[in-house]
C-alpha cells in the first residue's frame, strides 16, 4: 500500500451503499436499538437508524439493543487545553493557552469526534477534568458548553460537566460550600436552571469530592450523601443525574489500607442517596493498575445505583507508547462484576489533538472497544479486535488478508498479559515512577509524600519476602469481598497467582504452580513479557506489505520504544529485588 495515511479517519472508512432501506418501526423497544435484515435497517428512532448504519458497515445482521442507557466518556481536559493523563496532544474542546474562554471551537473536529462516538454507540461525554476548575460554571464557559452540546446533539450525545464542589465559595458568590446551607442550595439550583435554559438535554454533574485535595462535604462535617443529594435536588427537575466518584483515600480513613477506603467511606451510606445519584467506581480498588482484583464496592452497595469507571487512556499501561489492547482487562472485570449490577459505564478518554486522535494507532482500538462493550458487554475481546482491524486496516472494501488479521489479532489479545508480565507480574502493583507513572521505581520513597503515593508501600520487599498481607492476619481487605472470593483470596494456597502479591506476603523461596520458586517465577515472567514484545516486532515486520507506510513506521517506532521500556522494567525490578536477597545473604 503506497498511499499516505495518518490515522485521522479512525475506523470510519466504509461507504454506505446507496440501495440501503431505512424503516421506522414504532413497535420496537424505545432504546435506540436497531434491526438489520439484508440491506434493510429498521429502528424505532432516528438514532437507532444511525447506530444501525454503522452496525451494517461493520458487518452486523440481526437485532441489537444497548445493554446500558449510560455510555459515557470522561475527558480529564483542563480549561487551558492540557489533559491530565492525556498522551495524544491538547484538548479538542478547551484550547485557550491563557486559560480564558476567548477561543474558537474547531467545529469540524468536534463533529468528527461525535461521529466516531456515535458509530460505536457512545451517548454521553463529560467535557472537563474531574479535578475541576470553578470557572467551568461561569457564564463564559457555559456558553462554550452550549456550543459543544449543539454540535454533539445530532449524533445522540449528551454533555455532562465535572464540577468542583466548592465552586460557589471559590467564585465568591457564597460564604461557604456547606451542602446543608440554604444559600448554597439556592446557588446550585439557580446554576442548574441557568444551564438547562441553554442546554435542555444537559446530562448532569460528575463529582470528585474529598479526594486528593479536592473540596467536598467533609470540609463541613457532612457526608458524601449530603453533598451528592444537594446537587441531585438541583438537577432533579430537569432530569439530570449526579455521578459521584468513590475514588477517595487519605481523607476520613487516613492510615487505613488504601484499597479498603472506598468501602469504608461509602458502605454505611448505602440507601441514603437520591434516586438520581449514581456511585461511579474504578474497576479495581486502587487506581487503574495493569491488573487489580475487582473493586469490592460493587458488591457492598446494594441499594445505590452504580456505574464502573474504566480508563481508556493508558496512564499505567505504557501511555501512548505501548501497544496494549484493554478489552481483555475489561472482560476480566465483567467476569467478576456482572454487567446487570451496573446502570452505566464511564471511560476516561484517550483523545487529543494528535492527527490519529489517540497518540498510538492501536490505542484507537481501546476507544472503539469501550464503546462496543458499553453497548454489549457480552462481546468477546476477539470479536471487537477483529471488527476494529477490518475497519481500520482493511482495503476500500473492508477486506483484510486472513494471515495478517490473524497475526495482529493475536498480538492485540496477548498484549495486556504481556504488559502485566514485563511491568508487575504475580500481583505486584503501583511500583511506577512518581507523578507521571511512566517506568519502574520499585525503590520509590519520598518522605514528604503520603506513604500511599510511594512504591515501597505496595510491595514491602526485603531479603526474605515480598507482598502486602491483606488477609485476616493483615489489613483484612479480603473481608470486603463476598464468598467465595473472601476465602479464596484469604488463603495463600487458593489465591490465584495473578493476585498473589496483592493479598499475601510471600517468601521468595515459596514454590509456585510451575514448580519454580517465587523468585524464579518472577524472573521468568519478566523475561516472558520482554519476549512477547520482541515477537510483536517480528510480526509487525512481516505485516509491512499489508499496511500503508506512514502507519507502519509510526507503529514500528512505538514498538521499538515498548521493547526498550519492557527491558528497563525487567532489569530495574529484577535488579532491585535481587539485590535485596543478595544483601540478606
Amino acid at each position: 500500500m503506497s498511499y499516505a495515511e495518518d490515522g485521522s479517519r479512525l475506523w470510519l472508512r466504509g461507504e454506505m451503499p446507496k440501495d440501503i432501506t431505512l424503516k421506522i418501526d414504532p413497535n420496537m423497544p424505545n432504546d435506540d436499538g436497531y434491526r438489520i435484515s439484508g440491506r434493510t435497517i429498521t429502528a424505532r428512532t432516528e438514532m437507532g437508524l444511525l447506530y444501525g448504519r454503522y452496525a451494517y458497515l461493520r458487518g452486523e445482521q440481526g437485532e441489537s439493543h444497548p445493554f446500558y442507557k449510560l455510555r459515557i466518556l470522561n475527558h480529564w481536559d483542563n480549561l487551558d487545553g492540557s489533559i491530565e493523563r492525556g498522551y495524544a496532544g491538547k484538548s479538542i474542546f478547551w484550547s485557550a493557552e491563557d486559560n480564558s474562554s476567548h477561543f474558537t471551537l474547531n467545529t469540524s473536529l468536534i463533529t468528527q469526534y461525535a461521529e466516531a462516538n456515535a458509530s460505536i454507540g457512545i451517548n454521553g461525554t463529560v467535557l472537563n477534568n474531574v479535578n475541576a476548575s470553578p470557572k467551568m460554571l461561569t457564564r463564559a464557559y457555559i456558553n462554550k458548553v452550549k456550543e459543544v452540546a449543539d454540535i454533539l446533539r445530532p449524533w445522540g450525545i449528551r454533555v455532562y460537566l465535572s464540577v468542583n464542589f466548592g465552586t460557589p465559595k471559590a467564585l465568591g458568590e457564597t460564604k461557604t460550600a456547606d451542602p446543608l446551607d440554604p444559600q448554597v442550595k439556592k446557588w446550585w439550583k439557580n446554576k442548574a436552571k441557568e444551564i438547562y435554559k441553554d442546554i435542555p438535554d444537559f446530562g448532569g454533574f460528575l463529582v470528585k469530592a474529598n479526594s486528593e485535595g479536592q473540596p467536598g462535604p467533609f470540609d463541613y462535617g457532612r457526608t458524601h450523601a449530603d453533598g451528592a443529594n444537594m446537587l441531585a435536588d438541583a438537577l432533579k427537575p430537569y432530569g439530570g443525574i449526579v455521578m459521584w466518584r468513590s475514588f477517595v483515600y487519605g481523607a476520613k480513613h487516613q492510615g487505613e489500607d488504601r484499597v479498603k477506603q472506598a468501602v469504608s467511606e461509602f458502605a454505611e451510606l448505602d440507601g441514603q442517596f437520591r434516586d438520581n445519584v449514581i456511585l461511579q467506581s474504578k474497576n479495581g480498588p486502587l487506581d487503574f493498575q495493569p491488573r487489580e482484583p475487582y473493586a469490592p464496592i460493587f458488591d457492598q452497595m446494594k441499594k445505590t445505583p452504580q456505574m464502573a469507571e474504566l480508563q481508556i487512556t493508558q496512564e499505567y499501561l505504557g501511555q501512548s507508547w505501548h501497544l496494549v489492547y484493554l478489552a481483555p482487562m475489561w472482560k476480566e472485570f465483567f467476569s467478576f462484576v456482572k454487567p446487570q449490577k451496573l446502570v452505566g459505564i464511564a471511560g476516561v478518554a484517550n483523545i487529543g489533538l494528535d492527527k490519529n486522535w489517540c497518540g498510538h494507532h492501536f490505542s484507537q482500538a481501546n476507544w472503539y472497544a469501550f464503546g462496543r462493550l458499553a453497548w454489549n458487554p457480552t462481546l468477546s475481546s476477539r470479536q471487537i479486535a477483529e471488527e476494529w482491524l477490518k475497519q481500520t486496516f482493511g482495503n476500500e472494501n473492508g477486506i483484510v488478508k486472513k494471515e495478517f488479521a490473524s497475526a495482529i489479532t493475536s498480538v492485540m489479545l496477548r498484549s495486556r498479559e504481556a504488559c502485566v508480565d514485563y511491568m508487575m507480574p504475580l500481583g505486584l502493583h503501583h511500583i511506577f515512577k512518581f507523578d507521571h507513572h511512566m517506568g519502574p521505581q520499585p525503590d520509590g520513597y519520598i518522605a514528604r509524600y503520603p506513604i500511599e503515593w510511594c512504591p515501597v508501600y505496595y510491595h514491602r520487599a526485603n531479603g526474605d519476602s515480598i507482598g502486602v498481607d491483606r488477609t485476616h492476619t493483615g489489613t483484612n481487605a479480603t473481608s470486603q469481598y463476598p464468598e467465595p472470593y473472601c476465602s479464596l483470596y484469604d488463603d495463600i494456597n487458593t489465591c490465584p497467582e495473578r493476585y498473589l502479591l496483592w493479598f499475601h506476603r510471600v517468601p521468595w523461596t515459596r514454590r509456585m504452580n510451575s514448580g519454580r520458586t517465587l523468585w524464579e517465577e518472577m524472573q521468568w515472567r519478566y523475561n516472558q513479557g520482554v519476549k512477547e514484545v520482541e515477537d510483536y516486532i517480528s510480526i509487525w515486520q512481516e505485516a509491512r506489505p499489508e499496511i500503508d507506510e506512514q502507519r507502519w513506521k509510526e507503529v514500528d517506532n512505538r514498538l521499538q520504544r515498548q521493547l526498550k521500556d519492557a527491558k528497563e522494567w525487567r532489569d530495574v525490578c529484577l535488579g532491585y529485588f535481587g539485590k535485596l536477597q543478595e544483601n540478606k545473604r
